[in-house]
């Protein structure tokens, strides 16, 4: 007997279950899953990395790009043998999400305090995205008004509007019912990513070439004293930890993987895939930039007007930016959905408010499946992200601060427990020891890019 599309999104967060029960067919492949992966990775905080390597320097900065590199995929393979179980290839267990797996490996209550996690890490990115597709789209409106009036003109817009024209953009594509309807919609969005990094390469690149100058140095940018230089330090930090990270994501991607080969094994290869591109990118944009501008790099490289011209070329890597944190925004926010759609569910398993559906379809656009639960709370979601972000639209403080909150608990150390839980690994053993040194370091780091990030923004909140 066939499940209606609320049945199906239960299910997509529902307890760990077997085989049997799929109801949705898996057809994702590596190509999907990198799709999927390089749409949550590069985002907004690509933009910010030059700005990071400024504060850091010409060793720190690389270095540090590399290392959360390294980490990521330490965390991404340790969480893709944890969706199955008991063995990571074969087991009849799927995990289908992040909290799925954190309560089967280790209990109710580290599940609820994930899940915490997990909700603030999916709700602070999709208002951080909120803030830079306001300042791509102002970005935009000032490009043209310094090609228009000259690049001494006064060109000074308001992110508001763009704020609310990107959520109402949102409050539509966030009736797309669940992950497994948008493989066309992150693959765009990666389309857009890699043209918009790239511009920004070039550009840099071009600046460097064309002005026959290296800019920067070993220590990076210098501050009005140890102390600021440690807060700015801590948030580039921050910055960077944003910029990679896609841990919570994972769970909800593997299973769209089809099998065989086992999904850990294509969700690996995807992984490496990926971030061996992002680094690439990241590599390339936060040098040139820093190279280009030196300590006057800005804190969006693309949007902090170091570039004036060509402006038609900086309007088309901005427009591509919007149309990436369009697709990137649905991806942290379907999981929320997921679960809001899997409560309600539960709550009112007698309601039409939940239950009852509405077939809509607009021209050149596939049908959708509405219901008012769905609307209602949907459209709330994305109006709070919205609120948040124009009271608090600072770019490189943000993304700092969210960076800081959501690294250690849902990149380090869920995975690490999870994986030492799967293989039963003994306390004090070789293995036991290094994951654990492993974690209490990124904990470390964690404390201190938090500090000073929150720092940064409450500095720019009150100043």
């Amino acid at each position: 007997m066939g499940l209606t599309e609320s049945d199906d999104l239960a299910l997509l967060q529902s307890s760990s279950s077997s085989d049997n029960s799929v109801t949705k067919k898996r057809t994702g492949t590596i190509w999907t899953a990198t799709a999927h992966i390089i749409t949550g990775v590069i985002g907004s905080g690509v933009l910010s990395l030059a700005w990071s390597m400024a504060q850091l320097g010409w060793i720190a900065g690389p270095f540090s790009m590399l290392f959360f590199a390294v980490i990521t995929l330490i965390s991404t393979f340790l969480l893709c043998d944890c969706y199955r179980s008991p063995d990571p290839e074969y087991g009849p267990i799927r995990n289908r999400s992040y909290t799925e797996a954190v309560q089967l490996y280790l209990g109710e209550w580290s599940a609820w305090i994930c899940e915490v996690c997990m909700q603030i890490s999916f709700y602070g990115t999709g208002i951080a995205y909120v803030i830079t597709s306001a300042i791509c789209l102002r970005a935009i409106e000032r490009s043209n008004c310094y090609h228009k009036h000259g690049h001494d003109a006064s060109c000074e817009f308001g992110d508001t509007f763009y704020m609310l024209l990107f959520g109402v953009v949102q409050v539509f594509m966030s009736q797309i019912p669940d992950f497994h309807s948008m493989g066309w919609l992150s693959v765009l969005a990666a389309i857009m990513s890699f043209t918009y990094s790239s511009i920004g390469l070039g550009l840099g690149a071009a600046k460097v070439i064309g002005d026959g100058v290296v800019q920067g140095s070993i220590d990076g940018l210098s501050a009005s004293s140890s102390t600021q230089k440690l807060w700015l330090v801590s948030q580039a930090l921050g910055d960077i930890a944003f910029a990679y990270p896609y841990s919570v994501i994972v769970f909800n991607i593997q299973d769209t993987l089809r099998s065989p080969p086992p999904e850990s094994e294509t969700m690996k290869r995807a992984s490496v895939v990926s971030i061996c591109i992002t680094t690439f990118f990241y590599l390339s944009c936060a040098g040139f930039g820093y190279a280009a501008f030196g300590d006057q790099t800005p804190g969006n490289l693309l949007t902090g007007f170091g570039f004036y011209e060509p402006y038609w070329l900086i309007d088309f890597a901005n427009a591509c930016i919007v149309l990436h944190l369009v697709g990137g925004y649905q991806v942290y926010s379907q999981p929320v959905f997921a679960v809001a759609d899997k409560w309600f569910t539960e709550q009112l398993p007698d309601s039409a408010f939940v239950h009852k559906h509405y077939r809509l379809k607009l021209p050149l656009l596939p049908a959708l499946e509405l219901n008012l639960q769905r609307v209602c709370f949907r459209t709330a979601y994305v109006a709070s992200t919205t609120a948040v972000a124009m009271m608090f639209p600072y770019f490189n403080q943000v993304l700092g601060v969210l960076g800081a909150l959501n690294f250690w608990p849902l990149s380090i150390y869920f995975p690490v427990e999870m994986w030492l839980r799967q293989r039963n690994i003994r306390a004090w053993t070789t293995t036991w020891i290094l994951l654990r040194s492993f974690s209490l370091l990124c904990f470390v780091l964690t404390m201190f890019s938090l500090v000073g990030s929150i720092e940064g923004l409450l500095a720019a909140r009150f100043s």
